[in-house]
């Protein structure tokens, strides 16, 4: 079960268009959790405790501290002077438990048509190949104006296949001016917080060939690509 802020964080970041593997990272959250709450309404998890005083005025707090920066005294008084006779500490648990964590700001991307694709590995399970099961992966380039996607399943991530699937992409999407990646480890070999990225010089040398230019994310820093 997830507090209220951290929901609130999901469902923002959802209309940011922040993919559920970005959200994890950034809310330090377990992958599977963030897509079981992605478009889920929340709710608190029922138990068998008794009530208390506070529970009628649960949700009006909730609606206050979504709209307005109180203190848990400023609530406080405004509960009693709706008719609730319990003591400040529980308001000041349950305020301390839901408020808002502060959160990272991210930057909203903007791209002009034609200007960046981003492009990752993917991971779909396995394939049976003959007597044995191989992982299935998968390239996958979008463009990030337009949001066209190219997908290209392959049975392993090889700087060979990572290449053809670029030129099969270009094929039907273009070339862009930029190629943004997640410090994929075809493109970049190194990449010190804080400092610039050290490409692979086999991607490098087709990036020159194809006219475009590589941009590796900030480490850490997935919610780069939109």
């Amino acid at each position: 079960m997830i507090d209220y802020a951290t929901w609130c964080a999901i469902r923002d970041g959802v209309e940011k268009h922040l993919t559920a593997d970005q959200l994890a990272t950034a809310l330090s959250l377990d992958v599977k959790t963030v897509r079981r709450w992605i478009g889920r309404p929340y709710a608190q998890r029922q138990t068998a405790k008794r009530d208390s005083k506070l529970d009628p005025f649960k949700g009006r707090i909730v609606r206050w501290l979504e709209t307005h920066a109180l203190t848990a005294q400023q609530i406080f008084q405004r509960l009693c002077d709706e008719g609730y006779g319990g003591g400040i500490s529980i308001v000041k648990d349950y305020v301390r438990a839901i408020r808002p964590r502060p959160r990272e700001a991210f930057l909203t991307l903007a791209f002009a048509p034609g200007e960046v694709a981003q492009v990752d590995w993917g991971e779909f399970g396995t394939i049976a190949v003959g007597d044995t099961r191989r992982r299935l992966s998968f390239f996958v380039m979008v463009l990030a104006w337009s949001r066209q996607m190219y997908v290209e399943f392959t049975l392993s991530q090889t700087m060979e296949q990572f290449l053809a699937a670029h030129v099969n992409a270009f094929n039907v999407l273009g070339v862009p001016k930029k190629v943004m990646v997640d410090n994929l480890r075809c493109a970049v070999l190194r990449h010190p917080r804080g400092e610039h990225a050290e490409f692979n010089p086999r991607y490098l040398d087709f990036a020159r060939h194809y006219g475009f230019q590589i941009v590796a994310c900030a480490v850490a820093k997935g919610n780069e690509k939109e």
